[in-house]
């Protein structure tokens, strides 16, 4: 309904500062301007309509339209001029009568910090501009023509191209140095990386607008939820009449980091190891990664955002692929028969719907990661609070505005849509709150009941060892000698014979009996000496204590070789009972009990072997006991940094499994496991997450 009195009372006069520019044409050549607010530095693209409308201001809108209708070949509602009006209100583009200039006091700065809505959009987003750098670019720009030459682009893109191929030769070695430069030093100097890449990001959106002819207004810090981010104000992009000039300044920034990247990378793989090396390092991992990874996204306003808007030729990508999003969804769901916000071919509109979809899930995953984040980066009362309204602003406003919208037209509903609606929550409901969840997955590692691990007792002499096979309980598995143990044996029996005979010569002597308790004493210490001596012969002589498998020999070993304690001989396994050492979440472990049936399946191997739970851990593990189960051994478990010691993270609980058949290779080996546990709903099991989280968290 278009209210009469509004229709027929004249717009308010523009304001006598705005300029007007013509743009280039859309996609489909309808002509385009741009409205330029010269005291906010801000633009805003109108079309033919409104470019129309502007023509004929300070008329009443019924009148504007009736000219418009009868002077081109447009035919406007009334209700179009009015909320173009309301557009130019609100971004208060027209000149203030007397309720504006009263609307605008009272929103003036030094009103507004009082209100809630104020901070909370401060604590949002706000920026803090830091240099007026026209100046400087100016005089910059012309020593840097040589950098916008193509031969530059393209020798650039074949240095990088280098760099990769031989970081991809010594993959290793690069893999290795990121896993080591984790350490408090290193996060430093990634941070310092980080600096130095983004100054220059920034540093090539401002060159390229410089060149182009425009003014950038300022550079400086913008703060997004309290995180800082370096920014340019290339605002006045919008005065190029081509969307190609306009795609050259939001890509610089990523050309420039993605070129600086590249020289890094073929400099680490060029340079020695050293300090210069690491800051290659650095430089590289730090650009390769937030230029693809957070820039390059079209999900948020970041440079990929307006490289795509440019692309499409679409400003405002975000809101005007939603409102086709939100438009689609009530038609598919509810059958409410909306006209849509604006007219794209179908394929197009498909297109930008999935676009909108796709953004609302990345920015759930990203706004869960900030609110989580902002919890653990204040203190915990300011925590739970910035956490609660990153949860409401971001995720629950949304949804919320859009049920309320669903509410008041669901009279509007379909009958039969509104049965099939409430069948599938239904169904949701059902599917969350029955109890079907029994499977609770594990890790683990396959290892024989009975192993033993073969050593040498002492640095000795190798001198044989069993070949790999099968072997009987009391049978050699290897033979030692140490040559020093050799002579101090015989030197033994040695003086054993001679104190013996001497002993025997004193027996027909009379005088000889004050001597003999002496000889007698000495004798005895050579025996003993020659017990201990034999005794640590025998323990050369390396036995199998069971019966089982001979494995894991080292075939480059041979007799003659010396070998110290800590050198591995081999391994006795016995292949007729098998364990396995499972690790469970926290969350996981009280759903379990001794008795319950599971499968271990193999890594590489496609059949599951049956198995018993034998004993559930009460007390959740200090430390891997295996660690090919650790993240840094390439396992599946991620560990802590704490010295040697292999700490999980995060906690986890001992499962001890017993299998029903050994594993194929007949040798330790890791896989997965699905045990049978007590069941469980996924609507129960998040309610007590939620509940255990709000009674730790309590506790401030």
């Amino acid at each position: 309904m278009v209210n009469d009195d509004a229709a027929d009372r004249p717009t308010p006069p523009l304001r006598e500062d705005l300029r007007l520019r013509e743009a280039a044409p859309g996609l489909r050549g309808d002509p385009a301007w741009v409205i330029q607010d010269t005291v906010l530095n801000r633009f805003y693209r109108i079309g033919w309509l409104e470019f129309e409308c502007l023509l004929r201001w300070e008329q009443s809108p019924r009148q504007i339209s009736r000219q418009i209708a009868a002077q081109t070949a447009l035919r406007p509602e009334v209700g179009q001029v009015l909320d173009f009006r309301r557009f130019l209100e609100q971004n208060q583009l027209l000149r203030p009568g007397p309720e504006g200039i009263a609307r605008l006091q009272n929103g003036s700065p030094s009103r507004r910090w009082t209100s809630w809505r104020w901070w909370l959009h401060h604590y949002l987003f706000f920026r803090i501009p830091l240099l007026r750098p026209q100046r400087l670019l100016g005089r910059v720009a012309g020593h840097l023509d040589w950098l916008f030459h193509p031969f530059m682009a393209w020798a650039v893109i074949l240095l990088s191209l280098a760099g990769i191929v031989m970081v991809l030769h010594q993959w290793d070695s690069f893999a290795s140095a990121v896993v080591e430069s984790f350490t408090t030093e290193g996060l430093l100097s990634f941070a310092l990386a980080l600096i130095v890449a983004k100054t220059l990001h920034e540093l090539g959106h401002a060159l390229v607008a410089t060149r182009l002819g425009l003014r950038v207004a300022h550079m400086g810090v913008a703060f997004v939820v309290m995180w800082p981010m370096l920014y340019t104000d290339t605002g006045e992009s919008w005065k190029l009449p081509s969307a190609r000039q306009r795609l050259a300044i939001a890509s610089a920034g990523i050309l420039t980091e993605l070129g600086l990247a590249g020289l890094a990378t073929l400099g680490w793989a060029l340079s020695d190891p050293g300090p210069l090396r690491n800051a290659l390092l650095y430089l590289a991992t730090t650009s390769w990664v937030l230029s693809l990874a957070l820039n390059a996204s079209p999900f948020m306003r970041f440079d990929g955002y307006f490289i795509l808007s440019d692309l499409l030729d679409l400003p405002n990508l975000h809101e005007r692929s939603s409102a086709l999003a939100r438009v689609a969804l009530r038609r598919t769901l509810l059958g409410l028969p909306e006209p849509w916000p604006e007219d794209f071919a179908p394929p197009r509109r498909r297109l930008l719907v999935a676009f909108a979809m796709l953004t609302w899930l990345y920015r759930l995953v990203v706004f869960l990661g900030i609110a989580v984040a902002v919890y653990l980066f204040f203190f915990k009362a300011l925590g739970i609070l910035l956490f609660a309204v990153e949860i409401a602003w971001f995720i629950a406003m949304p949804v919320w505005r859009e049920l309320r919208h669903w509410w008041a037209r669901r009279r509007e509903v379909v009958p039969g849509r509104r049965l099939l609606l409430g069948a599938v929550l239904l169904g949701l409901l059902l599917l969350l709150a029955v109890p079907w969840r029994t499977q609770v997955h594990a890790v683990g590692l396959a290892r024989a009941e009975m192993q033993m691990r073969v050593f040498a007792p002492y640095p000795a002499l190798l001198q044989q060892v069993r070949p790999a096979g099968p072997v009987r309980a009391g049978e050699t598995l290897a033979v030692l000698d140490e040559p020093d143990i050799m002579a101090r044996s015989q030197a033994n029996e040695a003086s054993i014979r001679g104190y013996q005979e001497r002993l025997a010569g004193l027996i027909a002597d009379p005088s000889g009996l004050e001597r003999q308790a002496g000889i007698r004493q000495r004798l005895g210490v050579q025996v003993e000496q020659a017990r201990a001596a034999r005794a640590e012969m025998a323990r050369l002589q390396l036995q199998a204590p069971f019966a089982g498998q001979w494995l894991d020999l080292d075939p480059e070993r041979r007799g003659g070789q010396w070998i110290g304690s800590r050198e591995l001989i081999g391994v006795l396994v016995d292949p007729s009972r098998w364990q396995v050492d499972a690790y469970v979440r926290q969350d996981e472990v009280q759903r379990l009990a001794p008795g319950g049936r599971l499968r271990f399946y193999p890594e590489g191997q496609p059949t599951p072997i049956e198995g018993r739970v034998i004993d559930v851990g009460s007390t959740r593990i200090n430390q891997l006991e295996h660690a090919a189960l650790a993240s840094r051994f390439g396992g599946p478990l991620g560990v802590a940094p704490h010295g040697e010691a292999l700490v999980p993270t995060p906690a986890l609980f001992h499962v001890l499994v017993q299998l029903e058949a050994p594993p194929p290779a007949l040798r330790e080996t890791r896989g997965h496991l699905q045990i049978e546990a007590a069941r469980r709903s996924l609507l129960g099991e998040g309610l007590t997450r939620v509940f255990a989280v709000l009674l730790r968290e309590s506790g401030f």
